[in-house]
């Protein structure tokens, strides 16, 4: 059984379990060689959860593309904000995006359009098509305020670790479903957790919103692992926040690494020393 769990992001709906794997797999075992730890981990060590399939409409094949969303199909409220937030974040590490001034901050009308011009002229975004990045934010919120979603993709989890996982690798949106999955179960036998471009510094709109299981509260140590390893790119938008120890302790090993123009590629943060480090430690664990 698969002794590395990884759980993806956003925007992955129209991939797949093996999809997935043939991508991360690869990286991952560069990481492990970068790490000194080839032959750590074959592909029969790692499994890819997906869940993307809930945000899929139904009745769609493979052919059809996204639906035509546009700005008018932002959210008020949370896919606001958030989309605000990844604005702000693209213009501080980006020079051709304009920043948002104090007009926009007090939410004039046409906010999400205007801010979905600025985005399109980001590295970071380049390539996704405005409904694409729409239904990003939908698909945060989903996980984030359906309590239906947010159950169904945490039976997922629980249905993939077994006796013999011993990490746990979270990628984006995925950090905080194997964050929230490990407070819940304290009692597993998963070691280690490795985060990757993660949103969970997001105090408002993640942060404060996270659901640690029973009586815990967001920031507690996610239940019995022993290391908890996040890297974050400078120019990841997504992970606003690069240095998650403020809110979730020392204990947390926090590294800022560079992925180049695709700062929030899952395999660019697999294929890294760094992640190759955790990953042979966690499995080593135990």
């Amino acid at each position: 059984m698969a002794r590395v769990v990884c759980i993806h992001g956003i925007g992955q709906q129209f991939v797949g379990e093996l999809g997935l794997h043939s991508s991360w797999f690869p990286a991952l075992a560069d990481g492990l060689t970068r790490a000194g730890s080839p032959d750590l981990v074959g592909p029969d060590d790692v499994r890819c959860l997906f869940y993307g399939d809930l945000f899929r409409p139904p009745g769609r094949t493979l052919a059809v593309q996204d639906p035509p969303l546009t700005a008018v199909d932002v959210g008020e409220g949370f896919e606001t904000e958030l989309l605000l937030a990844w604005w702000a974040e693209a213009a501080r590490t980006d020079q051709a995006v304009p920043p948002p001034d104090a007009r926009t901050l007090a939410r004039v009308p046409r906010v999400a359009q205007r801010a979905l011009n600025a985005l399109s002229r980001s590295r970071f975004f380049a390539g996704i098509a405005l409904r694409g990045l729409v239904l990003d934010l939908r698909q945060v919120r989903a996980y984030l305020c359906d309590t239906a979603i947010r159950d169904a993709v945490q039976e997922r989890v629980a249905a993939a670790v077994t006796e013999d996982t011993r990490i746990v690798i979270g990628h984006s949106l995925g950090s905080v479903v194997a964050y929230e999955a490990l407070c819940a179960h304290p009692r597993w036998p998963v070691r280690a957790l490795l985060t990757l471009g993660s949103p969970l510094g997001i105090r408002n709109l993640v942060f404060d919103r996270l659901r640690p299981g029973g009586t815990g509260k967001p920031g507690d140590w996610p239940g019995g692992i022993s290391q908890w390893t996040n890297l974050a790119d400078e120019g990841d938008t997504v992970a606003l926040v690069k240095d998650l120890r403020p809110l979730f302790g020392e204990r947390l090993t926090s590294k800022v690494i560079h992925n180049g123009a695709r700062a929030h590629d899952a395999t660019r943060y697999l294929n890294t020393p760094e992640a190759g480090r955790a990953v042979s430690d966690g499995c080593g664990l135990g």
